[in-house]
Order: C-alpha cells, then structure tokens, then sequence
C-alpha cells in the first residue's frame, strides 16, 4: 500500500493532466483561484485556493492535509471519499465524468467551429479513425512504464554541523536500479529546492539556510521511493532578514538590547539592505529539541510589536509561529485594514483571510501586544491581550513542538517568550 504522501502526488498528476493545464508547478495564483471555484460548484464545499496551494506545496505546510480536504478533492475527481481513492491506489483516471471539460470551460474560452458539409465531415472522421487506429498501434508495440519499487533504493543524510545556520547536509542515495538517467533529491515542502543527480553517483550535498523540520525525499520517475525527516537547528536564537537567494544573519548579542530581542533599521541598513520600496521579512528562530510538548497540550505566552510601519509596509504584516514536526501554529497579526492578507494555521486547522473573518488580529501596534494561545483536549483558543479572540475546535492534532518563528515585515521586537504543559518549561525574557 502506497504512503498518502504519494497517493496525493497521484492526485496532483490527475488534476493536471485532467485540466489540461499543464506542469502545476507553473501554476498561478489566479489558477488556484478558478480550480476553488470549479471544486465548489461541482462538490458544494469550498476549498480556499491557499488551502489548494498548501496540498500543491506552492506555501510552507509539511503537514498531510486533513481528511475533509482530501475528500473533497477526489469527490471531484469523480471518486466517493479519499477511502475509495486509496483503495483503488490512484489508477490515474477519473471514473466519473469528462472533468477536464468542466475546468477548461471556466479557464480557457471555447471557440466553436463553424457547421461543415456532410462530405467534409466524412472525411474528417476517416482521418480521426486513422489517427485512432495509428496511436493503438503505436502504444500496442511500446513497452510498458518501467516498474518502480522503494526497495530498490536507499537515501539518508548526515548534517555537517549538529546545530547552527547555514547548514550542509550530505546526500548519501543508491539509485543505480533506475531506469531513468537521472533521479531527484527534494529538500523539502519546496519543490523549487529540488535537484537532479545521477544515479551512477551516491552522495549529493545540499546547504539549508533557515532552521526548522524538513522531508528530505528521493524522487524517481516522479514517484517519491525515499523520504526521511531533517531537523535543523539553531543553536539558540538567531535573528535573520529573509533574502534571496541567501538571508544576512545576526549574532543574538546583536539583537538584545534592554530586555528586549529584535533589530533596528539602521542595523539592517548598515548590511547594505534597503528597506524600500519593498521592505525585508525579519525572522527571528530558535529550533531546538524542546522536550516532551506536543501539539494538543501547551500555553504559549509572548509580547510583540512591529516596529515599522513606512512605504510598502504599512500593513506590518507579522506571524508568531509555534514550528512543530511537519506543521505549525500560526498566528496572524497586521494592521487593522489589511487583515484580508492574514492566515491562520492550527496544525491542520486553516483559515484565510480571503474568506474567512479574521479582524481580531487587526491590531494597533503602537504597544506592545501580548499573544497567548492554549491548546487542551483537541481545541485551540487564541488570547489577544487577555481576550479571547479566537476559538479553534477542530483538526487540532498531535506534533512533537520543535521551537519559534517571528516573522516581521520590515522589522520587530520580542518582549519575552514562555511555553509550558506542566512537566515542560521554557522561558525566555532577553
């Protein structure tokens, strides 16, 4: 039986080549946002299109999906429910109805051609029938797909230094029973970070820039034969501005200034960073092993601000993420008019503010505000200034907490930090 990890690449292969839209990798936005509505009318439940891109690895989410999105999105395809999927192992075909027509008439204009005589259009089925008859041919004599099996390969990696960033990781993969050139090391959720290497060869060696939790895969053919987990870590707090193709790194000494952890403009300024027309991300982390904490049973407790509000960043769009292994606690914080742009994630909870009301994180950033979330028997509750805002009571589930992630656009500060569930405790206040 084949993991849902890559029963849910079958999938992404069905809608691309059932659209006809091509590589999915080169989707849009506006893509995404025709397929939502195509899924809604066809199945009457709504799957955002940021919902869509996190299965479509286009937004950072190593989490599976959950049980109802996955459902939805093969009830499309023509099947009963992911179970009925599953069980048929994702033959590459939808069973019911022509779906490529049904998207393709919402994305592309159809353009009818004109009637034409009956002779003309004698002649054009002869030519079809012989197109027909040529293409069985042709497929009746080739041979069939080669057979790939996970056994026939191994893929582990060893990390250069055990913490800090940047970090190398060596590639250690057998892939000599390919029957393909070439095979593919994923270095996680990003399929931009994805590199061909030969099969003749057995080490390949590829540098992490940002810690966090990682699925490293090994990919043949298309098919994932290989995956394992990758944590990087931090060493401790490490302030970074997110640039690319590589971010500029601070000391922790350099963020910590009177009992509180951030950076200034004019130290980002003074890294030949420009702060307009389009202002950095700064992301504070620490990734780490936390203990025994999980998911479904903590209190987390912090005090932020954003400190830049000029240009291009008036929104001041920021996010306090609570990383655990293979998905996160996200929240959402940004000026009172731009709460359209936040997201909310609660590990397999997620909320858009594309269409779902999300104005308690509008917030007024001139003080500092404190955030407290609680997780406790499957449900999430989510403290601004000592008022609840924020109730999640649903797909709430269990992951190993593994560290923090600030995120500012612009720049911004961390007051104090604490997370505990009684027997774990972490307390940081600068």
């Amino acid at each position: 039986m084949q993991t849902d990890e890559i029963l849910i690449e079958k999938t992404i292969k069905l809608f691309e080549s059932n659209t006809g839209w091509g590589d999915s990798t080169e989707w849009t936005n506006q893509d995404f946002v025709i397929l939502s509505e195509k899924i809604q009318e066809r199945t009457g439940v709504a799957l955002s299109h940021v919902t869509l891109k996190r299965v479509w690895g286009k937004v950072k989410y190593d989490s599976l999906p959950n049980t109802h999105t996955l459902d939805t999105l093969v009830q499309f395809l023509g099947y009963e429910n992911w179970r009925d999927f599953k069980s048929q192992n994702g033959n590459g075909k939808a069973p019911k109805d022509n779906v490529a027509e049904i998207i393709a008439n919402g994305h592309h204009p159809i353009v009818k051609a004109p009637p034409v005589k009956k002779k003309i259009a004698l002649k054009s089925i002869a030519v079809v029938a012989a197109v027909a008859a040529l293409i069985i041919l042709i497929f009746s004599i080739n041979k069939t797909a080669p057979k790939i099996i996970n056994s026939d390969y191994s893929f582990s990696s060893k990390k250069v230094v055990s913490e800090g960033v940047p970090n190398s990781v060596i590639f250690s993969y057998n892939a000599i029973k390919s029957p393909y050139d070439s095979v593919v090391i994923q270095q996680s959720w990003d399929k931009t970070l994805a590199v061909k290497v030969s099969k003749d060869q057995h080490q390949h060696t590829s540098i992490y820039y940002y810690p966090d939790y990682y699925k490293a895969k090994l990919i043949v053919g298309g098919k994932i034969v290989s995956m394992h987990r990758l944590l990087i870590k931090s060493n401790g707090w490490v302030p970074i501005v997110a640039l690319k193709p590589v971010p500029v790194y601070f000391s922790k000494a350099e963020a910590t200034v009177n009992g509180k952890f951030g950076l200034s403009v004019s130290q980002i300024e003074s890294k030949n960073i420009k702060m307009q027309p389009s202002p950095p991300y700064v992301l504070y982390s620490n990734v780490q092993d936390m203990g025994e904490i999980y998911s479904d049973d903590f209190v987390f407790e912090t005090s932020v601000r954003n400190d830049y509000r000029e240009g291009a960043a008036a929104c001041q769009n920021s996010t306090i993420y609570i990383l655990c292994e293979g998905t996160a606690v996200g929240i959402p914080l940004c000026s009172k008019g731009c709460i359209s742009n936040a997201d909310l994630l609660f590990t397999n909870f997620f909320a858009s503010g594309k269409d779902t009301d999300l104005s308690v994180f509008g917030v007024d950033f001139s003080s500092y505000i404190k955030v407290r979330v609680e997780s406790k028997n499957g449900k999430g509750t989510i403290y601004l200034n000592d008022k609840l805002v924020y109730t999640v009571s649903h797909d709430v589930v269990r992951s190993k907490i593994i560290g923090f992630d600030f995120s500012f656009q612009g720049t911004g500060s961390i007051d104090y930090v604490k997370l505990t569930n009684g027997k774990v405790k972490y307390e940081d206040d600068f």
